[in-house]
């Protein structure tokens, strides 16, 4: 595909996610009327066609999201729910509204001084429903680790930036594996284990696809933490490339040739992928042919009116491997995202 069809596409799927009903009574997850992940990985990929493209369009859409959510009762605050303010630092970068401000600090200031954290001071992926007592998740890096470096950098606040490389380096300690390099959905210091051991590949995801945003928002190639990420993304990213299946897509479960194939966590390694490649992460033809297998594969999931298929449903954390087989299939908001997120490295 030229880089025209690559953008042409993107719109049609986030065209096909804007114009969704607003109605959440379908809890479909894939409605952007809503303060949540799905919404915030979704805003931060229109972030990113504005930036790369320059059209204007992207950012108006931004602009009147946070317009109309921020005249709302505000969201409860967890995990999830910081999200969302990613997207927000990117808008003020650019167009200096001061109305940001308080909500920006606001948000930073909870998950720096009242955000649940665990043994160590890792940031607990406490959500609306459960705290998840002492638990890390894969997960948290992407939704809210990497807008506080964002702020952080934005805002020349060293405490925010040295909080998130904190957080990093404290989520690849208890969740990635040793001998392969792949992550573990989450870890308990409780009972001090990583819950099923399953190789999830979304959130395998959330860590190929973040760690290079955190390695680009650092911005210092030489920093000991730096270093240290990328390290543990290139350990990731080789062992990826053994599980890829022939078409180009990831098993939800890694390792299992019978789990199904799930796009989200495609999108969101092909991402990461193309986009160390591009900046100097990465070399190699074994890993530009992983890219472009991911990428083929996932626009191939993209039906006519713009929906990602595919895409399994909203994941807590399994106690067994069968739990992450049996997880619905079907559109969301992040689905949109991810692909959409993985279009803005191609236009």
């Amino acid at each position: 595909m030229e880089k025209r069809e690559y953008k042409e596409l993107a719109d049609k799927v986030i065209g096909m996610l804007m114009n969704n009903g607003a109605d959440m009574k379908t809890n479909n997850h894939l409605a952007m009327d809503n303060w949540e992940w799905p919404t915030g990985v979704a805003l931060y990929s229109l972030y990113k066609v504005y930036e790369k493209s320059g059209d204007e369009s992207y950012l108006k859409m931004l602009e009147d999201w946070f317009a109309h959510q921020l005249a709302k009762k505000p969201p409860h605050r967890n995990v999830n729910t910081v999200a969302p303010v990613l997207a927000m630092v990117c808008v003020y970068s650019v167009t200096k509204n001061e109305e940001y401000l308080p909500h920006i600090n606001s948000w930073a200031d909870w998950v720096m001084n009242e955000m649940p954290r665990t043994e160590y001071d890792g940031l607990q992926h406490m959500t609306v429903l459960n705290h998840h007592h002492q638990q890390l998740w894969d997960d948290t890096l992407f939704m809210a680790v990497l807008f506080l470096l964002k702020a952080g950098k934005l805002f020349n606040r060293r405490d925010w930036i040295e909080e998130a490389k904190y957080q990093f380096l404290i989520h690849i300690k208890y969740l990635q594996d040793k001998i392969t390099g792949l992550f573990y959905h989450g870890w308990t210091f409780d009972r001090r284990h990583n819950f099923a051991e399953a190789f999830w590949a979304r959130g395998n995801s959330w860590f190929t696809a973040g760690a290079v945003e955190f390695i680009e928002i650092l911005d210092d190639r030489d920093d000991a933490t730096s270093k240290y990420v990328h390290a543990a993304w290139l350990d990731q990213v080789k062992e990826l490339q053994k599980y890829q299946g022939i078409r180009g897509l990831f098993n939800t479960l890694l390792d299992d040739e019978s789990a199904y194939y799930e796009t989200s966590a495609t999108a969101a390694i092909a991402y990461g992928v193309h986009k160390g490649l591009r900046i100097g992460l990465l070399s190699g033809d074994i890993y530009e042919k992983m890219s472009e297998n991911a990428i083929n594969a996932v626009v191939n999931k993209v039906a006519e009116d713009g929906t990602v298929e595919g895409v399994s449903f909203g994941t807590g954390m399994g106690h067994n491997l069968q739990f992450y087989k049996d997880i619905a299939v079907r559109p969301t908001a992040y689905g949109q995202g991810l692909t959409f997120l993985m279009l803005t490295e191609l236009i």
